[in-house]
């Protein structure tokens, strides 16, 4: 019997165009999807550039042209992205604010007619300014550029506005701070959808750190001894945080690296700042607090799904990194603290 490959999943992605956009709103944010797909087979991220107008101009003073009509719906499970609006473009002619106006309530009304349950909102910078004339961040957690936290909050007077912060997601409304963040949005919805490792690999061929938003300021646990570019290292990372309850020995790690074991764990510490054993037990313990935080699995079973030998392992060396006791996890009441 003829066996077929099986069909990526695809997640239709509509990036909206408003007059004047910032041009790196949408391109940090597609490129990270252009080689997520390059990077794996499962999952396919569809683009499509919509707008008010077939041809804009851009922040930088480059037209933007194949822009396709607002559409009368999307699709369920759509992704939309909201880039914002440079006030002032590069180079003549000066914004023709008259002209612009309606462009931006068409898409305030068609914002408000599209976006139900089952669409995710992701506003790039001032993008969020857009989504709130929409009236779709009231009633939850956003962010946006700090030039624009004051207009925010008088176009969404009920929203939980939240400063000094990469990104924000709040159920189906993702919102980022200035520019380069949307880059880091895309790198954390990359992550949900394909795995932190597909994401890890984007953010490397980008040659930019993932960083952590959310409520937690500090660097993701999954992320910790990545900010280097040696790629027999982050092999053997990639390995780890791809299976972390496997028998990771040094000699094992270094038999993947094509390496002696002497050899890896000297560049592994000169290039990550940990020693290979303790980067295995950092994964397995951020691997251990997402089975905490969105299972209700018994102790036991959470560490040997880890890769610990038993609970009290599991404790011992959670302790070594992190104040509060992995008791406290269960329900995701508590985000890691980086000892």
């Amino acid at each position: 019997m003829k066996a077929y490959a099986q069909q990526p999943v695809e997640i239709p992605v509509v990036v909206v165009v408003p007059p004047r956009v910032l041009l790196l709103d949408i391109a940090g944010p597609v490129e990270v999807l252009r080689k997520a797909n390059l990077e794996q087979d499962k999952v396919c991220f569809t683009i499509a550039y919509v707008g008010p107008s077939p041809e804009t101009g851009s922040s930088i003073g480059l037209s933007v042209a194949g822009v396709q009509p607002l559409p009368e719906g999307l699709p369920d499970h759509a992704l939309v992205i909201m880039p914002g609006s440079a006030e002032i473009p590069l180079g003549p002619p000066r914004p023709d604010w008259e002209r612009d106006a309606p462009q931006e309530a068409a898409i305030v009304a068609w914002l408000k007619q599209v976006i139900r349950p089952g669409i995710r909102l992701a506003s790039i910078c001032s993008g969020a300014l857009i989504a709130a004339r929409a009236g779709l961040l009231d009633g939850y957690e956003c962010t946006t550029h700090h030039a624009c936290t004051a207009e925010l909050a008088e176009f969404a007077p009920a929203a939980r506005i939240r400063e000094n912060r990469l990104y924000v997601e709040d159920g189906e409304r993702l919102t980022s701070a200035g520019i380069t963040t949307g880059t880091d949005l895309m790198l954390h919805i990359v992550a949900q959808i394909s795995g932190h490792a597909v994401a890890l690999a984007v953010a490397r061929y980008l040659v930019v750190y993932l960083r952590r938003g959310g409520a937690d300021p500090q660097l993701s646990p999954w992320l910790e001894g990545r900010n280097h570019i040696h790629p027999m290292i982050h092999r053997v990372q990639d390995a780890v945080t791809a299976d972390p309850a496997a028998d990771w020995s040094v000699e094992r790690l270094a038999d993947a690296a094509a390496a002696s074991p002497r050899n890896l764990s000297r560049l592994f510490n000169l290039h990550s700042g940990m020693s290979v054993t303790d980067y295995v037990n950092r994964m397995r313990v951020a691997l251990a607090h997402d089975l905490l935080a969105g299972s209700r699995l018994d102790m036991e079973t959470v560490a040997e799904r880890s890769g610990f030998a038993s609970s009290r392992q599991l404790r011992r060396v959670w302790s070594r990194l992190h104040e509060v006791p992995p008791s406290k996890i269960r329900g995701g009441a508590v985000t890691f603290e980086r000892g």
